[in-house]
């Protein structure tokens, strides 16, 4: 079993998706981080590419097999600054993915370093075994 990104928007035309952009869901943008997933025999590892953040920006949270990841980053009030074109910016984001039956969900681990979020989902020890299998031809 692989591990899925989670939507909870019905597929739609692209088209309409500006109209449906909330202040908390950014997939609809582009705002979102980019993501590599990686399974491993041990386990899952979901790396996720946001700069210019501190590990407390994050919120992970694990609602039945469902795992949200997501920040919300101010951008600070420069009224002093008189900006001619302002296109850097900090939003907050919110990317979800549905966790399989095979993880361990009391050992997820997660870490912060040189802007790479690394959560790390290992998986249970029934399926690590049942991995690899040799099967014989009759």
């Amino acid at each position: 079993m692989t591990l899925v990104k989670w939507s909870n928007r019905p597929a739609m035309n692209p088209w309409f998706d500006p109209f449906f952009v909330s202040e908390r869901n950014t997939s609809a943008c582009g705002c979102k981080p980019a993501a590599n997933i990686l399974e491993t025999g041990d386990s899952f590892v979901i790396e996720m590419a946001v700069p210019g953040r501190n590990k407390e920006d994050f919120s992970l949270n694990l609602e039945k097999d469902i795992l949200t990841i997501s920040s919300e980053k101010e951008n600070p009030a420069d009224e002093n600054m008189n900006y001619t074109r302002r296109e850097f910016q900090t939003t907050g984001f919110s990317r979800s993915y549905i966790v399989p039956k095979s993880v361990d969900s009391d050992k997820i681990e997660a870490s912060y370093e040189q802007g790479i979020l690394r959560v790390s989902l290992p998986k249970k020890e029934e399926a690590k075994a049942t991995l690899s299998k040799q099967i014989s031809i009759n």
